[in-house]
């Protein structure tokens, strides 16, 4: 359906152009403590065919596409310039999807048990099943995470995989975007979806590295890193 001029918060859940019938990205108001399911549902469905999306998590927005769509991971890591060096976030269900991506021992495992879910991202080697444009070229390893917020449990319960996702900080810009109206005016033409989940804060997960044995925070951001570190 093609929209002309007028106000486009009457038409949030209805895909729109504008006069030169450019796809505008799609705006879903969903509750960020009873998420509509039936949203949740359409939100996914624009994942399954390709889409990438805005949505919140604990910590801040992020932007999110399925892991084996090579295209929409090219989106955003053109919406954010990052360099071959950035590491891509998959976020989980929960801690029984993270051994298909990460490898992660038995003293590892009790340290994310303990952590999620929550604001950290755990930097670990990465398995074969994570294609190697979403790992760190050089240390071959894959940011992994268990959200809390309901917004995101709820589309990885729909999904049923983890969503490839990296926090809405637009080039030249120090802190993460907000405010969901200003997301899709900015990001209009560039991405599928914003979903406006409330507000999220601006401080991103801490970044807790796990290589060898050892445990060191790479990032200080939300929650707490002094929980680790006597590390195991």
């Amino acid at each position: 359906m093609i929209h002309g001029p007028g106000n486009p918060a009457k038409h949030r859940n209805l895909p729109l152009f504008d006069d030169y019938s450019i796809p505008m990205s799609q705006y879903f108001a969903i509750h960020p403590v009873t998420p509509q399911p039936r949203l949740v549902k359409r939100a996914v469905e624009i994942l399954r065919s390709g889409g990438v999306i805005v949505y919140p998590t604990d910590s801040c927005y992020a932007l999110g596409c399925r892991i084996g769509d090579k295209a929409a991971v090219e989106r955003i890591a053109r919406i954010r310039e990052t360099d071959k060096e950035h590491n891509f976030t998959l976020l989980c269900r929960d801690l029984s999807e993270i051994s298909n991506y990460a490898r992660v021992d038995n003293w590892a495992f009790r340290l994310l048990k303990a952590h999620t879910p929550g604001p950290y991202t755990f930097i670990l080697p990465a398995t074969g099943e994570v294609p190697k444009r979403l790992q760190n070229p050089k240390r071959k390893t894959i940011g992994i995470r268990v959200p809390e917020h309901p917004v995101a449990q709820a589309l990885l319960g729909e999904l049923g995989e983890p969503i490839m996702s990296s926090t809405l900080i637009l080039p030249g810009e120090e802190l993460p975007m907000t405010e969901p109206e200003d997301m899709r005016e900015r990001l209009e033409h560039q991405v599928d979806l914003v979903i406006d989940g409330g507000n999220c804060g601006i401080e991103p997960t801490t970044v807790v590295v796990i290589d060898a044995g050892t445990v060191f925070i790479a990032r200080q951001g939300r929650g707490d890193p002094s929980v680790f570190e006597t590390g195991h």
